[in-house]
């Protein structure tokens, strides 16, 4: 799980930098190309998003079913621990994309 979340911060960085970089070029942001790019970044980005957002989901209903009467009699027969959700790291801690020219 962690490193998932590492590759997704990486993702996240990336793109960062990539809009960034278009923002210095006019004709580049222009570009049939690079609007159909950012467009699929973004949708990539939201996909990413709503896995993860199912994902907790699922962890969390696994963690109650797990902690519930009587299941809990049968997870802690068979070692059934308790599973992490996936957490990506907040806006403010995530490291500010640097663009070199």
């Amino acid at each position: 799980m962690g490193q998932l979340a590492a590759s997704e911060t990486a993702l996240t960085q990336a793109l960062g930098r990539l809009f960034a970089l278009s923002e210095s070029y006019p004709d580049l942001k222009a570009s049939q190309n690079m609007m159909q790019l950012s467009e699929e970044l973004t949708s990539t980005e939201n996909r990413v998003a709503f896995a993860r957002q199912a994902f907790n989901d699922a962890v969390m209903a696994y963690n109650n079913k797990r902690e519930v009467f009587p299941s809990n009699l049968f997870a802690g027969m068979f070692g059934f621990t308790q599973a992490a959700p996936l957490e990506a790291a907040p806006p403010e801690v995530r490291e500010a994309p640097r663009i070199q020219f």
